[in-house]
């Protein structure tokens, strides 16, 4: 389920991106980011962590490190459709937010743990 919606936000993100940089209809990608999304789902789907993960810019591994023009573009992705996505797409940008927070505390007290013992 969680990787169902992980993968619905970054389509949506890469739509929205594809369609006011490339010029393609609303409902299509670009050869492109055809390709991004494509590495990307394949990237998710491999992940070690499964369901139990956060976010690909909260994680420990950095599956993207192996592979940096992939990894440009999505950054460029996600900076053009993060700030957009709130208007277009209120619920799923508030789902997004609220899961990064949430990950982001969870990293925060296992790293306080740790430092104390």
């Amino acid at each position: 389920m969680k990787k169902e919606k992980e993968l619905k936000t970054v389509y949506t993100m890469i739509k929205m991106y594809c369609h006011k940089k490339h010029k393609t209809k609303r409902n299509n990608l670009c050869i492109d980011c055809n390709d991004l999304y494509s590495f990307v789902e394949m990237k998710r789907n491999k992940c070690p962590f499964g369901d139990e993960k956060g976010f690909c810019a909260n994680c420990r591994i950095h599956c993207y490190k192996s592979n940096n023009l992939m990894r440009e573009k999505i950054k460029e992705v996600m900076r053009y459709s993060g700030p957009r996505l709130i208007f277009k797409h209120p619920i799923m940008s508030f789902n997004h937010m609220f899961e990064t927070i949430k990950v982001k505390r969870e990293n925060k007290r296992i790293e306080r743990k740790n430092n104390d013992r």
